[in-house]
């Protein structure tokens, strides 16, 4: 499997604007900018979307690592924050707070970490990836 996105950037870096579009549509010229990177401008930036990215690949992995082991998992809820400092990707922490019925906390921590190492957007990013998690009961 294979997936496209294209970023479009015209000018330059701070007075210059760009648009990103995803191969499904659902980016479809969505703008980006210096100010929606290092500021408070409209628009989204990479370290937001590789937050998307990494919430949403980690939690997908752990339903499946829940589902394996027999759990159903009722609802997952991931908060991933990108650091960016001196122009380097330095940290992913994730942020997952879970309802599971009838799992251990025990067990429930040893499907995060299993989930934090090997989901496919963990393996990519080479910073420092920390999670913490919570399970309701």
């Amino acid at each position: 499997m294979k997936r496209k996105a294209t970023a479009v950037w015209q000018g330059t870096i701070k007075e210059g604007k760009g648009h990103l579009s995803t191969q499904t549509g659902t980016l479809k010229e969505t703008q980006y900018s210096f100010n929606s990177r290092f500021a408070d401008g409209i628009g989204t930036n990479p370290e937001e979307l590789i937050a998307a990215a990494h919430s949403g690949c980690f939690t997908m992995k752990l339903s499946g690592n829940l589902t394996e082991a027999g759990f159903n998992p009722e609802r997952l809820e991931t908060q991933c924050t990108i650091t960016l400092e001196n122009g380097t990707i330095t940290n992913s922490h994730l942020e997952v707070s879970a309802t599971v019925p009838g799992i251990e906390k025990g067990k429930f921590e040893e499907l995060v970490k299993e989930a934090e190492q090997n989901c496919p957007v963990s393996k990519l990013l080479k910073a420092d990836i920390s999670v913490s998690s919570k399970l309701n009961q």
